[in-house]
């Protein structure tokens, strides 16, 4: 993990609760906890003014909705917890974000805004890998779409060209190769 977090790439895992949050600690500790060279001084204290400022820009930019940064993560909702967590790895300016099952748990509202987000990080030119088994997501955001399965690729397409049937063709390859075999 340290290394691919030395090379630019950041992780928003499937499991939220298990793998992202730290529950019982604060919103400010779960943004911060992957940047905290950023947030120190040069004897490598933390400068909580500087965290609070970035924290408060992600907020606003990614309208996390919150009562405060001491409150802890888990009294937020599966949408604002997510939104943390991008903002967690967006502090660390990311080439490559590896988003898994992006909008599992959280509501239809906050589901159009990740959406929305992951774009706009694509625009501003972060590689944005999604990993998702809804195939409306994976129409709705994709500039290249590779299907899988059994861990093996199975078919490319360009996102404009993808539809629900053409994908479900190509996760289904894979499987009719090994019936003609």
């Amino acid at each position: 993990p340290a290394d691919a977090i030395a090379l630019g790439i950041g992780l928003v895992p499937e499991d939220r609760k298990h793998q992202a949050i730290f529950a019982t600690l604060g919103i400010l500790t779960n943004f911060s906890i992957a940047a905290l060279g950023r947030y120190s001084n040069a004897a490598g204290f933390m400068t909580e003014r500087r965290e609070r400022e970035a924290l408060a820009s992600y907020r606003k930019t990614l309208s996390i909705r919150m009562a405060s940064p001491e409150q802890p993560i888990e009294g937020l909702s599966g949408g604002n917890q997510q939104k943390v967590i991008l903002a967690r790895w967006l502090a660390r300016d990311p080439k490559v974000l590896i988003v898994d099952e992006p909008t599992r748990g959280v509501d239809v509202g906050a589901k159009a805004e990740v959406h929305q987000i992951l774009v706009h990080l694509a625009a501003r030119g972060i590689a944005i890998m999604m990993i998702s088994s809804e195939l409306p997501e994976v129409l709705a955001v994709s500039d290249r779409i590779v299907t899988m399965r059994r861990g093996r690729i199975t078919g490319e397409m360009p996102g404009i060209e993808a539809t629900e049937e053409k994908l479900m063709e190509l996760m289904a390859l894979d499987q009719m190769q090994e019936a003609t075999q």
